[in-house]
């Protein structure tokens, strides 16, 4: 059965490339998403890649994973240190959720630094650029319990036991 991975990007982020590259990099929105093709087509996972400026069409396409995702990779920049309305919909899927940062949050100014959304997630990854997404793509298959064919064994095997989806 194919899996079906979910990339949502919030506000912003389609300025990727643009947009502080001293802190975001100068990799766009639209590399980003050809490397996660690529990483879905070596998993053999079908992936929907959306970006929005709208903190409600992000809240509906989080409902819609409810059915549509069997994995979530969620970048909900700047929404994901204030938005109530993001955190409460992340909270209702039971699926793995991987929430990815580009720039690592946690070395921000204060504004920047508490995701509310990270209470919601199953893993976190920040700081690794625009690869985070990549990573958060590999995550997402290896808490489905799946693996990508010709990994080196040690990430087949998953490196020990894969964590349960909160």
């Amino acid at each position: 059965m194919t899996i079906r991975l979910w990339v949502l990007n919030g506000p912003n982020l389609n300025l990727l490339g643009e947009r502080e590259p001293e802190i975001y990099g100068t990799t766009t929105l639209a590399e980003i998403e050809a490397a996660c093709r690529a990483v879905a087509t070596l998993a053999g996972a079908a992936l929907d890649f959306r970006q929005t400026n709208h903190e409600g069409v992000l809240v509906d396409w989080i409902q819609e994973a409810r059915k549509g995702a069997d994995a979530l990779v969620i970048n909900p920049a700047g929404l994901s240190f204030r938005s109530i309305p993001v955190f409460d919909a992340l909270k209702l899927l039971a699926i793995p959720i991987v929430e990815v940062h580009v720039s690592n949050i946690h070395a921000r100014d204060e504004l920047h630094r508490h995701s509310i959304v990270s209470r919601a997630a199953t893993a976190v990854i920040c700081g690794a650029g625009a690869f985070g997404y990549v990573l958060g793509l590999l995550a997402a298959v290896r808490l489905l319990g799946r693996t990508i064919p010709g990994l080196p064994e040690p990430f087949r095997s998953g490196l020990g036991r894969t964590p349960r989806p909160r």
